[in-house]
């Protein structure tokens, strides 16, 4: 008779057993992650040191550049550590922590994109009635409901991962703590649980993806009323939120949307929604955004900025 006492912890078998492999992604996930804190930090504090922060697109990307730091360190520096020493163990607790913060912070993230094309929708369309719509008080709350949203999710997962008896096989294939590996080395038939994983999860990311689709696509329709000049100005800002939508959810369709069953593409999926997409987000906010160029030159060369104005 099998003991269904839970183990102490678990083995994650990361990306590669090769030593070669090992040390290339130990320094390729190293300079992504000081990426993504220094990307999103200068964002977060240009942001919150200029007038952009009383407009509610900038001060939901604020929102958004927070998430993509809590949401990759629940992952990245756990990964990077275990490169580096070679250590690939995780304690059981640790384990269902990285389950729950995971879900809490990428669900919010999730959330927020869709605040900000709904955001854009409401710019775009209803420029008259904008300031009016998106009030600080509704921003305040559309935050809050991302919040809510991503504690509920959250707690759901948590609620159907904790119960579950783990008594033999400790080895994990992935680089860190997801549902479906875990339910693959369980001491118990997962099935019920697996659909469940998919209807929460799953369904989560294919509804906002649809939400997100059809925003972008009201607002592709009224543009056609726009000049050519402010045609190129919301294509502009648009593009950039389709492509860190694309980078973030497609995976993450992938990896959820699906019988619940696990591949060993998965993890290299993974690593898009866990790493770079919010490595790429900064570039991508900034890169194309003139507003943002100028608020971050004015607050980090403040010297710079005042003598090109004064010449």
């Amino acid at each position: 008779m099998k003991n269904h006492r839970n183990i102490s912890e678990f083995i994650l078998l990361g990306l590669s057993s090769d030593q070669k492999i090992q040390i290339f992604c130990f320094i390729l996930f190293l300079l992504c992650y000081v990426a993504i804190l220094v990307g999103n930090l200068l964002i977060l504090v240009s942001i919150r040191c200029s007038v952009l922060f009383h407009q509610p697109m900038y001060y939901f990307l604020s929102h958004l550049s927070s998430m993509d730091i809590c949401y990759t360190s629940c992952v990245t520096p756990k990964l990077i550590g275990d490169l580096l020493l070679g250590r690939k163990t995780i304690s059981y607790g640790n384990c269902l922590l990285q389950v729950f913060t995971m879900h809490f912070f990428g669900i919010i993230e999730v959330f927020i994109l869709t605040v900000m094309a709904f955001d854009r929708c409401v710019a775009i369309c209803k420029p008259l009635h904008y300031m009016i719509i998106m009030s600080r008080t509704r921003c305040n709350l559309l935050v809050l409901a991302a919040w809510a949203g991503g504690a509920v999710h959250s707690f759901s997962q948590f609620s159907m991962v904790i119960g579950l008896p783990f008594c033999g096989p400790r080895e994990i294939d992935h680089y860190y703590c997801d549902m479906f590996p875990l339910l693959k080395v369980a001491c118990r038939d997962t099935h019920i649980t697996g659909v469940l994983v998919v209807a929460n999860s799953g369904m989560v990311a294919l509804v906002t993806f649809v939400l997100l689709c059809g925003s972008y696509g009201i607002i592709l329709f009224t543009l056609r009323h726009h000049s050519a000049e402010g045609r190129r100005k919301a294509l502009s800002t648009c593009g950039s939120h389709i492509t860190v939508v694309v980078l973030f959810f497609g995976p993450s369709i992938f990896a959820y949307l699906r019988p619940p069953t696990t591949f060993p593409e998965d993890k290299i999926f993974s690593l898009f929604y866990t790493i770079i997409a919010p490595m790429f987000n900064p570039l991508i906010y900034t890169l194309r955004n003139s507003e943002m160029k100028k608020a971050m030159r004015k607050v980090w060369c403040p010297k710079m900025f005042s003598e090109g104005n004064h010449n």
